[in-house]
């Protein structure tokens, strides 16, 4: 028995479209094809369809049935924890929630305003931080707050950020490069100096337009900030460096730029655990460390003298970088053990 797109949707109470995704996320793919390259499904299809069916009345998301699908010996029991911990980490958003509209009745019960005229918008960009942070890591966070009630200081930034790239001033213009290490400071302060919370942060930036819409940090804005960024610290290597070990520099500079901060929040964890820089784990960050240093600096040993003597007397390298000079130092410890002073 075979049965066209249309006969099995209808039998299944699934719309053609809904039968196409699910071939182009190779979920349900027709075993057979006519003639005319239509859709044909069989038996061994629709007993398929009757399982994804049953998965997803279950809760399950699409991903995760084709995963168990995927995997037959996979236990159920596993999906169920897994499904649990989903509806934990829900009710406790929920209570998350609750405790904010709470908070927010007591205001307006009491005759006064909540500090954000949209403050609707403002507990759902609330909301979208519980997701990315734990209940500590919001404690640490003043920009949980700063944006979420949409500051002043965070306002001021995004606004001038905007006229600039709507003015087409580039970023190698010196007022470019000024804003962004501004920018760059207040977001180092705003996280309480924790790459751990960097990261973070951009990963919840990439994945929620809810954020970009709220706050205005748009993707364009953010590759305009990071390229002034880029270009404000390549005008001071300039200065040390020969014009052949800068055009290396230039090429590569920040092209590996998204491997730094998880790096750094790696340091940043060995160092407040206090472990000595010749031990293996440290040894390892800093065998990273040097790789992606390396990636940009060359090969020659008188040119990482050069960025290394650069580093120590110009304090605006490491601004707005969230490496500081313990842990410069650190992993120059490291790094020496290793054979790279």
């Amino acid at each position: 028995m075979l049965l066209k797109i249309g006969e099995l949707g209808k039998s299944a109470g699934l719309t053609v479209r809904a039968l196409h995704h699910y071939d182009a996320i190779g979920l349900l793919r027709p075993s057979v094809r006519s003639d005319a390259g239509h859709r044909l499904y069989n038996r061994a299809d629709i007993d398929r369809l009757h399982r994804i069916l049953a998965l997803r009345k279950f809760g399950l998301a699409l991903a995760d049935i084709g995963a168990f699908l995927a995997q037959p010996g996979l236990p159920l029991a596993d999906l169920v924890a897994e499904q649990l911990h989903m509806l934990t980490r829900q009710i406790d958003q929920a209570s998350a929630l609750r405790a904010r509209l709470t908070r927010l009745h007591e205001q307006l019960a009491q005759g006064r305003e909540p500090e954000s005229s949209d403050w609707l918008g403002t507990l759902e960009l609330m909301g979208t931080y519980d997701k990315y942070f734990t209940p500590d890591e919001l404690r640490q966070l003043p920009m949980y707050v700063a944006m979420a009630a949409a500051g002043a200081e965070w306002r001021a930034l995004v606004a001038a950020a905007e006229a600039l790239l709507r003015d087409g001033v580039a970023p190698q213009d010196a007022q470019a490069q000024a804003l962004a290490a501004r920018w760059m400071a207040t977001l180092e302060r705003d996280t309480a100096a924790n790459p751990a919370l960097l990261a973070k942060l951009s990963v919840m930036r990439a994945q929620e337009p809810l954020v970009q819409e709220r706050t205005g940090i748009t993707d364009a804005l953010t590759d305009y900030i990071r390229a002034a960024f880029r270009e404000g610290k390549l005008a001071i290597y300039r200065r040390y460096l020969t014009d052949e070990e800068f055009a290396h520099l230039r090429a590569n500079y920040g092209r590996r730029g998204a491997e730094w901060p998880p790096l750094i929040a790696q340091v940043r964890v060995a160092m407040e655990r206090a472990d000595p820089p010749w031990t293996p784990e440290v040894q390892a960050l800093a065998r990273q460390w040097f790789e992606l240093f390396r990636d940009y600096a060359g090969e020659r040993p008188e040119t990482h003298l050069k960025l290394r003597a650069a580093h120590r007397q110009e304090p605006g390298l490491t601004a707005g970088t969230w490496i500081d000079a313990a842990m410069r130092d650190y992993m120059g410890a490291a790094m020496a053990s290793l054979g790279h002073a």
